[in-house]
């Protein structure tokens, strides 16, 4: 694959804070260092850190075990790309490796001269790369759509107006007392051959600044938890003057976000205090004992209208954080999520991604070829899976256009029996509720499902269609029905060699104590799963002609 690196280091004690662990920021410019090489190695010219999506540490490392730092651009646009970072600390003695992070890093090139380089396609060279070279879309419009999110929590949280006086006299502490400033003048070992601050740089002075904020609230030595997704707005250069303003914004219990100005200065600019602001970023920390006891902040006040603001904006990022951790770990996908503002970009990155997942899989064991169609199964643990193949002879554009509006489903699926658009989320996302017949003896069902739908960037991508069950508040479970969850299923579309047919691919996956009716419309016998099937195919062929 295009621009993999890989950097081990030992952790020395002048890389460790008081307690022998390594300092957040010092493994921040690693990993940025590492994903620049990276990126540099794909494109073949300077590269430069233009964003950060949120990076969470699950571990500490310690003095004397060994970090390895793996990057790897995942998908290359026309300017930037996408490069995921992998971080893992050994223990010598014990020889147990375990997770630090998993991050993802935006890169854009940066030839020398006024003229622009595009990217070459990242070579594909595993299962592994082409999943993440599908998925880095999706992360890319969770990216690009995050402003509006956090916009829309912010009119939700002051809809109401101003909240200052809804703060009564206690034991809060003023958040001026957190205010803490620092300087710092950029030198040639902080920045590339071409001069400019590495990102890493600027992430570790962040982190100290901020580190010195946290601590006036909690009498101890915080530790960095996360860091927030953040754009790097402009550049800055050796000889440039760095004002850090690092201020607490809230505090929720056991954790606190700081969030960080950046301004710089060039020596005419300073003398006229002319700022450039070139990055915000807001970092969340911990506090422990000697113990190692999670230690509790103090609630806080705002006194300015502008520290408000920060105030309500530290609660709308923490529902998008939450929302992110829960939604991005596969392990902890359940069948039905909860359809919020805070976390509707990631319930649709995660539907994607099972189905993503789900397809790429090995180990599919073929069942059944019969009547031109194709079935297979895929078993691990508790979970069964089926994947049924279908030759259509219309091209993929217009198989992805019907099989996209689930309202055409009742034409050649008999376990739909109504269904009906609750939600146009946007052109790409809508939500459905669906009833399906009566079983033998049993209440007929019903489903809230979402519908993701993509087109691919590139010929030989599949269009998807994928499913998934979720939660709307607006339409709880009635006696009438039982209430049915979709886990994974949808479809991929592959265009063939000729532009007049194409492949379905349709995959569904139920658990022992998940069994919908509805989700597993093409399972059953292997004579049930052949029928819808070709019905389907009929439908498509039908429509396509017309």
């Amino acid at each position: 694959a295009g621009g993999d690196v890989c950097m081990c280091q030992t952790v020395f004690p002048a890389h460790a804070n008081h307690r022998g662990e390594l300092g957040a920021g010092q493994l921040l410019k690693w990993m940025d260092a590492t994903a620049c090489l990276a990126a540099e190695k794909h494109a073949g010219v300077s590269c430069v850190t233009a964003s950060m999506d949120d990076i969470q540490f699950e571990e500490a490392a310690r003095v004397g075990q060994i970090i390895t730092i793996k990057a790897k651009v995942n998908r290359a646009f026309k300017t930037s790309m996408e490069v995921g970072i992998k971080v893992t600390v050994q223990d010598l003695l014990t020889n147990v490796e375990k997770s630090v992070s998993v991050a993802y890093a935006t890169y854009v090139a940066k030839p020398v001269g006024a003229g622009k380089i595009e990217l070459d396609p990242v070579k594909l060279l595993s299962t592994e790369d082409h999943l993440e070279h599908t998925l880095a879309i999706e992360r890319r419009r969770i990216r690009l759509g995050y402003e509006q999110v956090f916009q829309n929590l912010m009119q939700e949280s002051t809809k109401e107006g101003d909240y200052c006086d809804t703060f009564e006299e206690g034991d809060e502490v003023s958040t001026d007392l957190t205010h803490v400033q620092s300087i710092e003048l950029v030198q040639p070992p902080h920045a590339n051959h071409h001069g400019n601050t590495f990102g890493g740089q600027i992430m570790a002075w962040m982190e100290t600044v901020a580190s010195i904020s946290a601590s006036r609230l909690c009498r101890s030595y915080p530790i960095l938890k996360s860091v927030n997704m953040f754009k790097f707005w402009g550049p800055s250069v050796v000889g440039d003057r760095l004002v850090f303003n690092a201020i607490v914004n809230n505090t929720f219990q056991n954790s606190v976000e700081v969030g960080v100005r950046v301004e710089a200065y060039n020596c005419e600019e300073w003398i006229k205090d002319q700022a450039r602001h070139i990055n915000s970023a807001f970092l969340i920390f911990n506090a422990v004992n000697d113990k190692g006891e999670l230690l509790a902040f103090p609630r806080i006040k705002p006194t300015t209208k502008d520290g408000m603001r920060r105030y309500h904006g530290a609660i709308a990022r923490r529902r998008i954080r939450l929302a992110r951790k829960c939604m991005l770990s596969a392990k902890d996908i359940k069948p039905s999520d909860p359809w919020e503002r805070s976390n509707q970009a990631y319930v649709s990155y995660s539907n994607i991604a099972a189905l993503t997942h789900l397809a790429a899989k090995p180990g599919w064991e073929i069942t059944s070829t019969l009547d031109g169609i194709k079935i297979w199964t895929h078993e691990e643990s508790d979970v069964l899976s089926f994947k049924v193949e279908m030759q259509v002879k219309i091209p993929s554009h217009l198989a992805f256009s019907l099989l996209s509006d689930f309202t055409f489903r009742q034409q050649w699926d008999k376990h739909f029996l109504t269904c009906e658009v609750l939600q146009a989320v946007n052109e790409d996302e809508k939500i459905y509720y669906v009833t399906s017949p009566p079983m033998s003896g049993h209440k007929p069902r019903d489903f809230v499902i979402l519908v993701s739908q993509r087109q691919p960037c590139k010929p030989s991508e599949p269009y998807i269609v994928a499913v998934k069950s979720v939660t709307l508040m607006s339409v709880p479970p009635s006696s009438e029905y039982c209430r049915s969850e979709i886990l994974c299923a949808g479809f991929q579309i592959y265009s063939d060699s000729s532009s007049s047919s194409c492949t379905v691919c349709y995959f569904n996956q139920v658990t022992s104590g998940v069994m919908p009716y509805l989700a597993a419309n093409l399972t059953g016998s292997s004579k049930s799963i052949e029928d819808t099937a070709l019905e389907c195919v009929k439908f498509l062929e039908l429509r396509g002609s017309e």
